[in-house]
């Protein structure tokens, strides 16, 4: 069996990155702060984990609307005039003014080529 990397979100402090060796019993974890930003500083095509809010008010409509903590949502598109933006999560395509999507902190996903 290869090594294997498995990561998993903490809430306002980053991700801990659990390495899987050889043998089951053979593991090291590491804990990795990362920089969050805003849902709204996202560039087209670009995904991220959700982390947490800065609008407790804001925070109960997105939750209702699947931006949990730990989905992960992607930017799709931006309109011609740079408001509103539309997210992929939790499976369909979810529209926000920049002001709402700034309430969202997020921590970037590194995508593979």
């Amino acid at each position: 069996m290869p090594e294997m990397e498995v990561k998993y979100p903490l809430l306002g402090i980053g991700f801990i990155s659990v390495r899987l060796k050889k043998a089951v019993n053979l593991c090291t974890i590491q804990i990795m702060k990362v920089k969050l930003k805003n849902l709204s500083q996202l560039e087209v095509g670009q995904s991220a984990v959700i982390d947490s809010f800065t609008d407790k008010a804001m925070a109960l409509k997105l939750l209702e609307m699947g931006c949990t903590p730990g989905e992960i949502v992607k930017l799709d598109r931006v309109a011609p005039l740079g408001d509103p933006i539309a997210i992929s999560v939790s499976g369909y395509l979810l529209s926000l003014r920049k002001e709402e999507a700034s309430t969202i902190l997020v921590s970037t996903v590194k995508q593979k080529k």
